[in-house]
């Protein structure tokens, strides 16, 4: 398996396998706008924040987004009277060294000058970044992955899982990154997790993560299972902790990262994007899909690996989103939206390692360019909600 290509190389030192500029709007009375002059523009991306009041976990979320590897520029767009500032999030993505812009619509005149000065804005920064932009070698060891599942079915934990924890294994041996989360679907792995614990602080992080997760599953009295999942064949948490968990593969795990943080080095991750005890009890730590995805995003994975046995239709802005799916039916089924039949194992008409080293061909193809189905289709789905986290602190400021 080849695995070397051209990488876009940042300012900051990071690199990316996308070259975009990303539009982020700081409250949801300028979503219209934001993607108003996102739409019909090749390589824009849109996010944004739908709170009024600000969130510090929403705010590092949204500026790790500003400087995620994938993005060459950034516009920040707001309305004018929201807590969320969009010239800080321009003023900290530019001290990374991307271009980035700021303006509010209250001072442009509303949605049609706005969208028409936004859309300007967007065509000056996407033609500086694709002729300014310096290309490089990238291989392995540059990238992070990150993998959630969803819609689970018993094939995710038998051959879904299970082949992208083989590739993280290949991965972390070749010197790169690889993240997975969903602690909440580790429940009644404790022992399981903290036996891979690469030295005693990773052990500790892994005990008190596990704790937190089960503490808060029973304070809202809902563990990470659905109706989807029952009629997939899964009966309970615990069996479906340990297919979700098999997407870790066997290598120690180096500790644990929250929301909005790198890993600090390269190596396998548990991203913990449960929340911390706050005043703030209203929400789940993962209320769907696509935020764990924005979760594992902002840890600066370039790109996304999502498994699920009954199917899906999500993509991710930023980074690539490559959909597997561990049942064959599923695939033949829904075969525009699904990237990687990893169903084959389940026939017999692949070994695990075969079908991990056809799942890391194609993911090396992606970082060289290739789209995946969801980008083709024009998937771009996020979710930023108002939640807590005890991690250091970064203000967009506020306007008086």
């Amino acid at each position: 398996m080849s695995d070397s290509w051209q990488g876009y190389l940042r300012p900051d030192g990071r690199k990316g396998i996308r070259n975009l500029v990303l539009v982020i709007y700081t409250v949801e009375c300028a979503s219209f706008v934001a993607h108003a002059i996102g739409r019909d523009e090749e390589d824009v991306h849109v996010i944004g924040f739908p709170g009024c009041y600000d969130n510090p976990y929403a705010i590092r979320l949204m500026l790790s987004l500003a400087r995620h590897p994938n993005v060459g520029a950034v516009l920040s767009v707001g309305l004018g009277c929201e807590y969320t500032q969009p010239a800080r999030i321009a003023e900290i993505a530019g001290k990374s060294g991307r271009p980035a812009q700021h303006f509010f619509i209250q001072d442009e005149g509303g949605t049609r000058s706005s969208t028409e000065k936004g859309k300007a804005i967007v065509h000056k920064l996407r033609e500086q970044i694709r002729t300014e932009v310096q290309r490089g070698p990238m291989g392995l060891a540059d990238l992070i992955v990150g993998c959630e599942c969803g819609g689970s079915d018993a094939s995710s934990g038998l051959a879904g899982n299970p082949v992208v924890g083989r590739f993280f294994d290949h991965l972390v041996d070749a010197g790169g990154t690889a993240i997975f989360e969903e602690i909440v679907e580790a429940i009644g792995l404790k022992h399981w997790l903290l036996a891979r614990g690469s030295d005693p602080d990773a052990v500790q992080a892994l005990r008190s993560t596990y704790e937190k997760a089960e503490a808060y599953c029973r304070s809202v009295r809902q563990y990470s299972t659905s109706p989807g999942n029952f009629a997939g064949g899964l009966t309970t948490i615990e069996e479906k902790s340990m297919g979700a968990v098999a997407k870790s593969g066997s290598r120690p795990i180096q500790g644990v990262i929250k929301v909005a943080e790198s890993p600090p080095r390269p190596g396998l991750w548990l991203l913990d994007s449960v929340p911390d005890p706050h005043f703030m009890q209203f929400g789940y730590t993962n209320p769907n899909d696509s935020e764990g995805l924005m979760d594992l995003l902002a840890a600066g994975c370039q790109l996304l690996l999502f498994v699920t046995g009954r199917g899906s239709v999500i993509g991710s802005p930023i980074a690539p989103l490559l959909k597997v799916t561990g049942n064959s039916r599923t695939y033949d089924r829904m075969e525009e939206d699904m990237d990687f039949n990893a169903g084959a194992i389940l026939s017999g008409a692949k070994t695990l390692d075969e079908a991990a080293d056809d799942l890391g061909s194609l993911i090396v193809r992606i970082a060289s360019g290739e789209t995946t189905k969801p980008e083709r289709l024009g998937h771009r789905e996020y979710f930023i909600p108002y939640k807590h986290q005890d991690t250091p602190s970064l203000s967009a400021g506020c306007r008086a």
